[in-house]
């Protein structure tokens, strides 16, 4: 059976990963974001009282799922209608979460996996495990189901709606019926001695009804399994007065015989009770292989709505308003009051948010003043944007983009003991492997790239760069301090305002405080570096 929670038509897939996610990663900061989603806030009357630790099942599947982007609106809506669902009814897909976790735990301690080999050897271990792994998965499913029926007039979305009627397809009442009948009366092999309800010990015995007919020297011919069914009798322990006296009464009965005193016939028995049983298990073999994968991709796919569910709440601890963006054409951005969320996770504070309005641009340059906040406005809009490209909310009162399922970045990097080379050459090291990915309906975010040289070389560097780029159809979004170019860049599209190029400037009041938002302003020649030397040697 197929879960479907992540796409509508499919299940899991890494074939739209982002080219270089490790650096997507790590240049905005997702790691805090990952491990925040993973941990389940405790409240105690309304407030925060602590986080669990880490679940790292959860840190890997919500970077597995954000960094292999969306493609389409309705693949988005589709997620979105799931996380609107998973946060309304949290305790739903929690249990999924849970349950699934159980089995596959279970599972394992049975023999899953390299053990599984091992019992291979062993047919009546490998038969008692079956047995014990067919009892797990209708425990299972029946608990999934009965769990997902409680919310049955409530869910909106079409994938969990989709998912509960498929199970219930798949695993109807008439068909748990059917499994459970034979698994009552196989439970003799695996069940042993069990309790009355007054804790006395009981057998759990077998009864195999045979019929066949007789040929001549009292040879058996077409025989035929009638009837199996497990019964339970006292238990009375070898040697005991009780013990002897059933003994005594069993060989008194003319059709019957006991089975310990003579090891051949006890053999026989035994190898009966395994063809028959075996039989019998294998009559659900459909039902095992039906479901043999399904645990593993629900517990993936109910995972990622999890960490997104618990994401919200560490969300609304720091006090960010969240929002399901919307798509428009690639060449539209759109957001009110958006935040950096990484910063405001890692800080636990609100961050301070910005307003942008950008139609039909394909580059938007961000000078001003240095500490002004450019680097992290740059950041919230990847952040955002990737998250929107894997079904989440953003943390801003309303956002609208595109679709780019290639993003590509390209952050300045501190000097390190690993860089066999320059600095400067690193960058154009990083930026040849991009340009050799990149092309048409591609995102690029430049942050302070090519500022490891002088202002001349850099800035003439950054024009060709990105000039070919943008030509090629790349949508840019950079923040530069080499304003040179940045001059040279607004002098050309000052007066052809179809080059789609949007100039934005870190807000500085006159007495050199920073805002920490951005305006639309055209580049200027200073980057107002005073200011902080001022305020440094003031201190």
């Amino acid at each position: 059976m197929k879960v479907c929670l992540l796409y509508e038509d499919r299940e899991r897939t890494n074939e739209t990963s982002y080219y270089d996610s490790t650096s997507i990663i790590k240049d905005l900061g997702l790691k805090a974001m990952f491990v925040a989603a993973s941990k389940k806030l405790i409240y105690e009357n309304g407030e925060v009282k602590k986080a669990e630790k880490e679940d790292q099942y959860l840190t890997d599947t919500l970077r597995t799922v954000m960094m292999s982007p969306l493609s389409s609106e309705e693949e988005i809506r589709f997620r979105q209608e799931i996380v609107k669902d998973s946060i309304d009814h949290e305790e739903l897909i929690r249990d999924l979460y849970g349950i699934s976790s159980r089995v596959l735990l279970r599972w394992n301690e049975l023999g899953r996996g390299p053990r599984e080999k091992m019992q291979q050897s062993n047919p009546v271990t490998k038969l008692i495990t079956d047995i014990r792994v067919l009892h797990l998965f209708c425990d299972a499913l029946s608990e999934i189901r009965n769990t997902i029926n409680e919310q049955e007039q409530k869910l909106k979305s079409k994938g969990l709606i989709a998912f509960r009627d498929e199970l219930t397809e798949a695993f109807s009442e008439e068909r748990e019926e059917y499994i459970r009948k034979i698994l009552d009366d196989i439970s003799f092999y695996t069940d042993g001695m069990d309790q009355d309800d007054e804790g006395r010990n009981k057998v759990i015995k077998p009864r195999i009804v045979m019929e066949c007919g007789l040929e001549d020297g009292l040879k058996f011919s077409s025989l035929k399994l009638e009837e199996v069914t497990s019964g339970s009798t006292k238990f009375y322990r070898p040697g005991s007065t009780m013990y002897k006296i059933q003994d005594f009464l069993n060989s008194r009965t003319p059709d019957s015989f006991s089975v310990t005193k003579d090891m051949h016939i006890s053999e026989q028995a035994k190898t009966l009770e395994y063809g028959i049983v075996s039989y019998l298990v294998g009559e659900l073999k459909g039902f095992t292989d039906e479901f043999q994968t399904f645990f593993d991709r629900l517990k993936f796919q109910a995972g990622f709505y999890l960490a997104a569910v618990q994401l919200k709440h560490q969300l609304d601890r720091i006090g960010a308003e969240c929002c399901f963006p919307e798509v428009c054409e690639r060449r539209d951005l759109e957001f009110t009051d958006l935040r950096e969320a990484v910063m405001g996770l890692e800080r636990r504070m609100t961050v301070i948010g910005n307003t942008c309005s950008l139609k039909q641009k394909d580059l938007l340059i961000v000078t001003g003043a240095n500490q002004g906040g450019k680097s992290t406005f740059l950041r919230s809009i990847g952040i955002a944007q990737v998250m929107m490209q894997c079904g989440l909310m953003v943390t801003a009162l309303s956002y609208r983009s595109g679709i780019f399922p290639r993003i590509f970045v390209h952050f300045t990097r501190r000097e390190d003991s690993e860089m066999n080379s320059g600095r400067l050459d690193e960058e154009l090291g990083r930026m040849d492997k991009i340009v050799a990915q990149i092309g048409e309906g591609s995102l690029l975010l430049l942050n302070e790239s090519f500022a490891t040289t002088t202002e001349k070389e850099g800035s003439l560097i950054a024009y060709d760069i990105i000039k070919a780029l943008k030509e090629a159809g790349v949508r840019i979004l950079t923040v530069t301090h080499l304003l040179s170019f940045a001059r040279r860049i607004h002098e050309e599209s000052k007066d052809h305002p179809e080059a789609g190029v949007e100039f934005l400037s870190a807000e500085r009041k006159e007495d050199g405080t920073r805002t920490f938002r951005m305006i639309p302003h055209e580049p200027e020649l200073t980057s107002f570096g005073l200011d902080l030397y001022e305020e440094i040697v003031e201190s």
